[in-house]
């Protein structure tokens, strides 16, 4: 009986987990690039983001998600000179002051399973009238870990799953993003896992342990109330190829953009409820997530807390044609 229950822990966390092979964020729509590498960048800030998640607190195990990231963009501020004729001589830009760049590593942890992932971007952006297209790609490095030690059966019993795993797995893969955005609004698509690489877990790896495409469609509207206020509602559909879509509805309020609240419902009975503030060049932000089912009887919900450092001047953001 606890071989069946240990190696059914384990098929949970190959199969169902693999479903949501994806990081889940509350509080994406402060740092979009997380969802979508062609963000990477595109409001022309220096951003250092630090992002804590643990589900289902009070419950052993559980998952817990940790990422970091930075992401810039090589701005048009420096020059070189090029010979145009023998009397003339003119300066030209050295970066174009379209490129961006990004990093993020980030772990997913839970009782016997870790995957830690290493993402690099490069997006580029191209000025329209008044908005902005961009592009991004990234290659992803992941690495996935057993915890053999925590797994416990009886001397006789042999398990192809648990005795079969090598201890540590690593696979490589690839997303790819566009993303819209103009002063008042924004849009985007991305699409993770594009190589959908194969996972070998036990003694006999097949197709099924394979990384899934994921899609994801995000959009947003700013709204100026009035001189205090600002409003921010917000949509984001998951469609994983290997599981159901995931339809989450996003409202945010600002006040003078130094504090924000929202609330949001996600598809699965999910209610989150966030908010935040702003001081000088750092951000912190809390999101609370509540699940109108059984399983809130037994823990307390799930929290996630983000902090973070932007790095440039606020008239930067929407002065693509000047700045850039």
């Amino acid at each position: 009986m606890q071989r069946i229950i240990l190696s059914g822990f384990i098929l949970m966390l190959t199969f169902s987990g693999w479903a949501q092979q994806s990081p889940s964020y509350s509080q994406y729509t402060f740092n979009k690039f997380l969802l979508n590498p062609a963000a990477a960048g595109y409001e022309g800030y220096t951003t250092i983001s630090l992002v804590a998640r643990e589900q289902w607190v009070g419950f052993e195990g559980t998952p817990k998600t940790h990422a970091l990231s930075i992401d810039s963009r090589l701005l048009r501020n420096s020059y070189i000179s090029k010979n145009a004729s023998v009397r003339k001589k003119r300066r030209l830009s050295s970066r174009s002051g379209r490129v961006g760049w990004a990093a993020n590593v980030f772990n997913d942890h839970t009782e016997l399973l870790d995957r830690t992932g290493l993402e690099g971007t490069y997006s580029y952006h191209l000025s329209l009238e008044n908005s902005q297209l961009s592009f991004g790609l990234s290659g992803v490095f992941y690495q996935f870990r057993l915890s053999k030690d925590k797994v416990v059966l009886s001397d006789e019993q042999y398990d192809p799953i648990v005795d079969g795993v090598k201890g540590t797995l690593y696979i490589p893969d690839a997303n790819f993003g566009v993303f819209y955005a103009a002063k008042d609004y924004y849009g985007g698509i991305s699409i993770k896992q594009i190589f959908q690489s194969s996972i070998q877990f036990g003694d006999k790896g097949s197709s099924e342990y394979r990384y899934k495409r994921h899609y994801n469609f995000m959009g947003g509207y700013i709204y100026n109330l009035n001189d205090n206020f600002t409003l921010e509602p917000s949509f984001l559909l998951k469609i994983p190829t290997a599981s159901k879509a995931q339809f989450e509805l996003n409202t945010k309020v600002y006040y003078r953009q130094n504090y924000w609240a929202g609330l949001a419902y996600r598809t699965g009975k999910t209610m989150i409820f966030f908010f935040g503030l702003n001081y000088d060049k750092y951000y912190f932000g809390y999101a609370f997530d509540y699940n109108f089912n059984a399983m809130m009887n037994q823990t307390f919900g799930t929290h996630e807390f983000m902090a973070a450092m932007k790095f440039g001047e606020n008239a930067r953001r929407y002065r693509w044609l000047n700045t850039y």
